[in-house]
């Protein structure tokens, strides 16, 4: 199993050593995201403190651009690394396309398909294998003269993952992405009744198997060298885990469990204001069913049995943790195979 982390940048120039520091704890991949900052400059800084290490965006906003804008930094960060760069890839909610990027937002899912089929046109056009005629629904690209086309890449094309979770999503996903980026609010038994099945029928429908997609499970964990820091580290999560759990979008994970009563306790509560409170409704089973909780011996073990016949890989969250060395022991332990 690849094991992989987002990186939690607060500053920008903190992209000059962050990555360097994570590649020499062990990961194979750092993630940069977009919140307070673009993800494609972090990822550009890093491929140039960097040798080894998988670089992505996990995930950056797509209806907030283009394809053709997609498909250039895509390119240009593929070449910039030296061949290790993942373009991710998703839909961000109405609310913020509309209201924080002033962008158009309509029919998510098709949308979403027909802009990574318009990037995969743009890149075979400057792969040399046919003028480019994409013509879609939303998208349309047909004009590519000389002065505009970059010519073949050195590294070919870089390979396109999507972030999902509803079904209608991360079927898109597996007809026509190189990888899943699953969302951390999910359990073993989520992923196995309501991902993989989805997957598996974006997967047929382009005529591909599961050992040809990359599935990425992004696993919150919780663990502590002292009780008291363990004890915070939990309040922490379960705070995360009752904002998750109080969106409908997310409610089927809770469902799988028979805890739709727990949603709707919860989207109540968030509309009064009662973030607080909400965090007594995230139980432990809750909490261990969703996050992987305990020991820093216990966490490889246990990451591996959540995972074991589901993923590929695993991205680390753990609320932000700004110390990459704090977690060398379990990447150590997960890449001994523990």
């Amino acid at each position: 199993m690849k094991i992989y982390t987002t990186a939690p940048l607060e500053d920008p120039r903190e992209a000059r050593t962050l990555y360097r520091d994570l590649e020499e704890v062990g990961y194979d991949g750092a993630f940069s995201f977009e919140a307070k900052h673009d993800p494609f400059l972090a990822a550009a800084v890093a491929a140039e403190h960097t040798e080894r290490i998988r670089l992505g965006t996990a995930v950056a906003i797509a209806f907030a651009r283009n394809p053709m804008n997609l498909a250039n930094l895509g390119y240009d960060m593929q070449s910039i690394s030296g061949g290790r760069f993942v373009l991710g890839l998703a839909t961000q909610v109405r609310p913020h396309i509309e209201k924080r990027f002033s962008a158009h937002w309509s029919q998510p899912v098709k949308r979403m398909r027909e802009i990574v089929l318009a990037i995969r046109a743009i890149w075979d056009c400057w792969e040399g294998k046919g003028d480019l005629d994409f013509r879609g629904e939303f998208y349309t690209h047909t004009i590519m003269i000389p002065a505009f086309n970059p010519g073949p890449n050195p590294y070919g094309p870089p390979p396109i993952f999507m972030g999902g979770f509803r079904p209608l999503m991360t079927a898109v996903a597996g007809e026509v992405s190189d990888g899943f980026i699953a969302h951390p609010f999910n359990t073993r038994t989520s992923l196995l009744q309501n991902t993989l099945p989805a997957l598996q029928k974006g997967l047929a429908k382009s005529g591909r198997r599961l050992e040809e997609l990359e599935v990425m499970c992004s696993t919150l964990v919780v663990t502590a060298e002292t009780e008291e820091k363990f004890e915070e580290s939990k309040l922490a999560a379960r705070k995360q885990l009752a904002f998750y759990g109080s969106t409908p979008a997310y409610k089927s994970t809770l469902d799988c469990h028979g805890w739709c009563d727990v949603h709707h306790e919860l989207n109540a509560m968030s509309k009064q204001g009662r973030w607080d409170e909400m965090t007594d409704l995230i139980t432990d089973e809750i909490l261990e069913s969703i996050a992987v909780v305990g020991e820093r011996n216990e966490i490889a073990k246990k990451l591996t049995e959540r995972l074991d016949g589901i993923a590929d890989s695993v991205s680390i969250t753990h609320n932000r943790c700004p110390d990459p060395a704090h977690w060398a022991d379990v990447v150590k332990q997960l890449k001994e195979g523990v």
